[in-house]
């Protein structure tokens, strides 16, 4: 597999140093209901979310790593692979993280998350959210 390259604008790495620490894995992940980072149950819209997810661990599953010219830790898992392109780059206008690759806008206000294990509640509820995304859709 070819090495994944992700472009961080100035603004994007001043505003992730705000969030990160030099140590930090951060994962871009999908947030559409999709990822197991997701916070979201199903959703009508698979692959148009991105998040960027900050460990103090690694994550065997987001383990291709995006090669970038900030010097950060960032890794992503295949599935999300599908919807990232040539040209992809990470940049912060209007007060929000901007992905986009030369396909054009991917996610307009990608959130920056700290990793918190799910709760056997918010597992519940990812699942029964998952079983209804069929049915809304």
């Amino acid at each position: 597999m070819t090495l994944m390259k992700i472009a961080i604008k100035d603004q994007a790495k001043a505003y992730l140093d705000k969030k990160v620490t030099p140590s930090s894995h951060i994962f871009l992940a999908l947030d559409d209901g999709s990822s197991k980072f997701s916070k979201l149950g199903g959703s009508c819209a698979i692959g148009n979310k991105f998040q960027l997810v900050v460990s103090d661990q690694a994550d065997a599953e987001y383990s291709l790593p995006l090669d970038n010219d900030a010097g950060l830790n960032i890794t992503t898992a295949m599935p999300e692979t599908m919807y990232l392109a040539n040209g992809l780059t990470l940049d912060f206008k209007n007060a929000s993280l901007a992905l986009k690759d030369d396909s054009g806008i991917l996610d307009g206000a990608v959130m920056v998350e700290q990793y918190q294990a799910p709760t056997e509640e918010e597992n519940k509820l990812r699942e029964e959210m998952k079983s209804l995304g069929g049915k809304i859709c």
